[in-house]
């Protein structure tokens, strides 16, 4: 992997992790609901008892949310450039489908391993996970074909 198609993994990671979150604290506040994933993983971080400030926890929380939208962007690379999915809305919308699904099935895991059931409303809280990962496989594959020309122009005309 060269460093433009690392570069535009992770742009299309923090565009797409972003839209998301912004996506469910919109809704978090709407609903009056905590659907906020950092502020969900900060409080797992807390029942591991790990020995760092709430500050710190915070920001592990915040880096593991963008790591884990890295690694579905990853993911999706791999489909698109191996052409298993056509760089396109429609397979954008499924694959965030399917991570949708995937982040449901994730979420519930945590919550039965950590001994940590928060006071929201969980089913609220899946449906919008399901919405806010369609929003991320959407932008993410916009973000992954705009850079593309982006890195078409630099690799013809820069040497890094």
């Amino acid at each position: 992997m060269d460093i433009y198609i690392l570069l535009q993994i992770v742009l299309a990671t923090i565009a797409a992790t972003s839209a998301m979150t912004l996506f469910s604290y919109t809704i978090s506040a709407g609903f009056r609901e905590l659907y906020k994933e950092p502020v969900l993983l900060t409080f797992l971080l807390t029942q591991l008892k790990i020995d760092v400030s709430i500050k710190t926890k915070a920001t592990l929380a915040w880096l593991l949310h963008y790591f884990i939208g890295f690694i579905f962007v990853v993911i999706y690379h791999i489909l698109w450039v191996n052409n298993i999915l056509k760089l396109s809305f429609l397979n954008a919308f499924l694959l965030g489908s399917i991570s949708g699904i995937i982040g449901i099935a994730g979420w519930m895991i945590l919550f039965r391993l950590a001994d940590y059931k928060p006071k929201i409303d969980f089913k609220g809280y899946y449906i919008q996970l399901f919405f806010a990962h369609i929003i991320f496989g959407l932008v993410a594959a916009l973000f992954y074909y705009l850079t593309l020309t982006i890195i078409l122009i630099a690799k013809s005309n820069v040497t890094i």
